[in-house]
């Protein structure tokens, strides 16, 4: 992939974002009853539900792929915008996409609920766990397609390259397909569109009021 600044150092928030997320897994994997019932984020109608599962959410996985991919992707386009932003302005960032995924998941499942008919339906909607960094990982990629856009990302599978600002739509267009047609496996599409949607509201805000590089 062509970054910006490929072999910088890794900055102060990614780098401990990272460690915070490798730690949880850690936990989850000694004590995974536990750590999915109290910190996964689950329906607001849920018994299982408590407002911190928001921040929460964030710093669980599914198990080591899902990791890896969410960390990879964290340190590629992370350390790009953290070195753009500083470290308050990538944190607040991080934190303002990922908690707005939350909050899309939430309503995307407060839909599905009060239109199902059937009982059992709605009660595993209600009592699935939600965890991943992806929501805020995808904030991640909608920012870095928008502050450089002609930046060409080269993937190894498939073997293409694209420009990021081309990479970031068709991203938001297959998650919005799979959201809508439920295919794509279990995966919360719309708190990635959620993470993305509140990444832009962000930008956008910050570009009105001059303040998106400082």
């Amino acid at each position: 992939m062509n970054y910006y600044s490929y072999r910088q150092r890794v900055p102060m928030v990614v780098k401990n974002l990272i460690i915070i997320n490798v730690i949880m897994l850690i936990f989850t994997m000694v004590s995974e009853p536990f750590m999915y019932k109290t910190f996964s984020l689950y329906y607001f109608g849920s018994p299982l539900f408590h407002p911190f599962q928001f921040i929460s959410y964030m710093f669980m996985h599914g198990g080591f792929s899902h990791l890896l991919f969410n960390m990879f992707s964290l340190y590629m386009f992370g350390s790009v915008l953290e070195n753009v932003w500083g470290a308050k302005k990538f944190f607040l960032y991080y934190m303002v996409t990922g908690i707005g995924a939350g909050i899309i998941h939430e309503l995307v499942m407060y839909l599905q609920i009060i239109t199902t008919s059937i009982p059992h339906e709605a009660y595993i909607i209600a009592n699935t766990p939600t965890v991943g960094a992806s929501g805020a990982i995808y904030g991640l990629l909608l920012a870095y397609g928008m502050l450089f856009p002609n930046n060409i990302i080269s993937f190894i599978f498939p073997p293409i390259s694209m420009k990021a600002k081309w990479m970031v739509l068709i991203f938001g267009v297959m998650e919005f397909i799979f959201g809508v047609t439920g295919t794509g496996g279990n995966i919360a599409h719309f708190a990635h569109l959620g993470g993305m949607i509140f990444g832009i509201i962000l930008i956008l805000y910050w570009k009105k009021k001059n303040r998106l590089y400082y």
